[in-house]
């Protein structure tokens, strides 16, 4: 099987971003990357029941799956390129590393005992995860790499968890000058509740991954006949040690209001020390890097596999993580080459 050139894995990243593929509406995208790796020779590519883009590479009875996401956050910024600059949505987030899977995957050269998956999965950023959910039925890895921005010479060691409380409350309207309060001011009360909470929570905690942070996603306000209504989402990340579930309870609604949790995800934190790291730093080193650790305070699908798998885990990708679901949001070409260099490095090294 001939390796693919520098110029392939970037027209194939480029090809990608050019695809719109928020989340839900991914068959496009999946569609044309298993093309790809069924042109550049892997041993298997279809798409999952799911919806999943999935390549396989190798026979061996030793497995490492490489679970990046193929949707992206809404809006589709134009796609051009600067001179190495390549912009538009999903270039860094996560569609950069992605491809920087799939093409480190045709160049390396696998030791006879190990396969490569890799996994384009569906609707990660809708909070859903279902292509990592499914994937984590249908595979057994030894190890994963996640696929998230954290520049080609940092690798992701630990994700915050995550929870999220849609607030509702209904109820007759009063006038403006009354005593009463009124659905926007009820709304506001709580979010406020939810903050002094938090604050008390992070007292004497300097460090970003231990405090637990709130956020307001959404409020609205309306009137329908005599009633007013207000609904809100606040979302939290959560530091280890939080079960998301056991938080919903601590902030029961008042005032006749009602909550309702989803999304929530325990904190994730691999082993600095596991062989994959190690294989990771080499490789890091070898390309004339100086690998360093990252901790981040949102989510991936690292959090949905890694309690399943149990096995050596960490995200890796190129791309500055800033940029994620900003409408500047673009990669530098050379910094991908370079992902894909360490990515061949340490697949070769298994």
């Amino acid at each position: 099987m001939n390796r693919i050139s520098d110029s392939q894995a970037e027209q194939l990243l480029r090809e990608l971003v050019a695809i719109p593929s928020p989340s839900r509406q991914e068959a496009q995208s999946a569609a044309r990357l298993v093309a790809w790796m069924r042109a550049q020779g892997y041993d298997d590519a279809f798409v999952d029941e799911a919806g999943n883009a999935i390549g396989i590479r190798g026979r061996g009875s030793r497995q490492i799956a490489l679970l990046g996401h193929i949707d992206t956050f809404a809006g589709f910024p134009p796609v051009r390129q600067d001179d190495r600059l390549l912009y538009g949505r999903g270039a860094v987030d996560a569609k950069g590393p992605l491809c920087a899977f799939a093409a480190a995957a045709q160049r390396a050269n696998l030791s006879a005992d190990w396969q490569v998956v890799v996994i384009g999965a569906v609707e990660e950023e809708a909070a859903t995860s279902r292509g990592a959910r499914y994937a984590a039925t249908q595979y057994q890895p030894d190890c994963c790499v996640i696929g998230e921005p954290s520049a080609w010479d940092r690798i992701t060691m630990g994700y915050k968890g995550r929870l999220l409380l849609d607030w509702r409350w209904r109820g007759g309207l009063s006038h403006s000058a009354g005593p009463d309060s009124s659905p926007a001011e009820r709304a506001f009360a709580y979010w406020q509740q939810i903050k002094t909470a938090c604050a008390g929570f992070n007292a004497g905690r300097d460090s970003l991954f231990a405090r637990l942070d709130p956020s307001l996603r959404e409020i609205h306000t309306w009137q329908e006949g005599v009633d007013g209504i207000a609904e809100m989402t606040i979302g939290f990340r959560l530091p280890p040690g939080i079960d998301p579930q056991e938080l919903a309870q601590r902030f029961p609604p008042a005032d006749s209001a009602s909550i309702s949790a989803r999304g929530g995800e325990l904190a994730c934190l691999g082993e600095r020390n596991s062989p994959l790291s190690r294989q990771f730093r080499r490789a890091i080193r070898a390309c004339e890097g100086d690998p360093r650790f990252v901790y981040k305070t949102g989510t991936s699908d690292m959090n949905v596999v890694a309690p399943i798998w149990n096995c050596p885990i960490l995200a890796y990708g190129p791309g500055d993580s800033s940029l994620d679901h900003t409408p500047r949001e673009h990669i530098d070409l050379d910094e991908y080459l370079r992902a894909i260099a360490v990515l061949t490095a340490v697949l070769q090294a298994l």
